[in-house]
């Protein structure tokens, strides 16, 4: 009788490689799917640890280009900000993960897929949102809400130790237990020494960026230009994923991106993770920049207003749901505008905008203008101030009636 097929989300890392050989120890004919999405990984190499751990098939997948058109790009054209500060690179992945484990297992008639995020995560809720959006009946086997799984490990220790003991390298030690997780729009850092809020990283952490006091002296120039609220072209580079790459390097050696952060995952508890996001962070603020210059200004007050909801949804995992697609096609229609080029200085961990243009571009410089009258009338801003002061001295003379 043949095996019950499973579809595990493989990275090759800790947690994914104790449950690749957990679940062969379950009798699951385990199926590996590596989803390229830009991490600097050797997915050879991973594919033959895969194998020697008994993997039964081994699946990698180039999905670069689609993360970065269907997920990154929305996310920058939403200024898209988790409280103020994470630029959703793991949250924004998880769906697109999820999605291609789904086409995976339904190819192979698979009637389970599994991962490997923990009980007390947001990825556990990303991952099975996603295959229960995409198939309602399929079962999903997740090894650390299991009761014998969590009995045999407790935390990471107890899987390095079980991985000294089945051979499997893993790139954790107990010298150095925090988790990272990459792809083309950041690098994760959290667990282990990470857990005291108060502990500073080490500089020898950081995959991506330099620290800003140890960036060059000269500043580095870049010139973006954005289509309808979708990077184009930087520095003449117009492929999306070759955008990214230049974005991160020049970002990267200029300490831009780093931020670290105490946040507060959709499971109820507060988390520490260090972050860097290089790309995405001068993308982000070039983006805004020109959405000022040719965005209507209630349109976008009103874009702001809906921009948390937005990350927030991301953030707990309702990427294929009915609200996101409400509030993506106002964003969307938000952008048809948003179309022009940004200069912008990368020096010492900042972005520095140095000036933009547009041919949707609503700055009328005669009206604007403090030098002549142009077209506009001042005395009409009498009876402007008159008609919004209405209210504000009937309320006043309310007031000063009860004193």
């Amino acid at each position: 009788m043949p095996l019950p097929k499973i579809v595990l989300a493989y990275s090759g890392g800790l947690d994914t490689s104790v449950i690749l050989k957990w679940l062969i120890e379950k009798g699951y004919n385990v199926t590996c799917v590596l989803v390229d999405i830009g991490q600097k990984e050797d997915f050879v190499k991973a594919e033959q640890k895969a194998v020697a751990i008994g993997a039964g098939k081994v699946i990698v997948i180039d999905a670069k280009k689609e993360f970065i058109e269907d997920f990154i790009w929305p996310a920058i054209r939403a200024n898209a900000m988790y409280e103020g500060r994470y630029l959703l690179g793991t949250s924004l992945a998880r769906p697109l993960i999820a999605k291609k484990q789904m086409e995976v297992a339904k190819k192979e008639k698979a009637e389970a897929v599994s991962h490997g995020a923990t009980g007390k995560g947001n990825d556990q809720v990303r991952f099975e949102l996603a295959y229960l959006t995409i198939d309602p009946k399929i079962k999903i086997v997740a090894p650390w809400k299991d009761t014998e799984f969590l009995s045999q490990f407790q935390g990471r220790e107890d899987m390095i130790r079980y991985c000294e003991k089945h051979n499997i390298p893993v790139e954790a030690t107990k010298a150095k237990p925090y988790s990272s997780d990459a792809n083309i729009l950041h690098i994760s850092y959290e667990a282990g020494v990470l857990e005291d809020p108060g502990f500073t990283p080490p500089k020898d952490m950081f995959k991506l960026t330099v620290a800003p006091e140890d960036a060059p002296d000269k500043e580095t120039e870049v010139t973006i230009r954005f289509e309808k609220g979708n990077p184009a072209e930087v520095n003449g580079r117009n492929d999306p994923v070759e955008i990214m790459h230049y974005l991160n390097k020049i970002g990267g050696e200029n300490g831009v991106g780093r931020i670290d952060i105490v946040e507060n995952r959709f499971v109820g508890m507060k988390s520490r993770g260090v972050y860097e996001t290089p790309a995405g962070t001068i993308l982000l603020q070039a983006h805004r920049d020109l959405e000022l210059l040719t965005t209507d200004r209630e349109v976008l007050h009103l874009k702001d207003t809906l921009m948390p909801k937005w990350a927030q949804l991301v953030y707990n995992g309702f990427w294929y749901s009915p609200e996101m697609e409400f509030l993506q096609a106002a964003f969307d229609y938000s952008q048809r505008f948003v179309t022009g080029s940004v200069k912008a200085g990368i020096y010492k961990g900042n972005v520095i905008i140095r000036g933009r243009a547009s041919e949707h571009s609503l700055y009328k410089a005669d009206v604007a203008s403090m030098d002549v009258h142009g077209n506009y009338d001042q005395r009409d801003a009498k009876g402007f101030i008159r008609l919004n002061a209405l209210r504000l001295m009937a309320s006043a003379g309310r007031l000063r009636g009860l004193r």
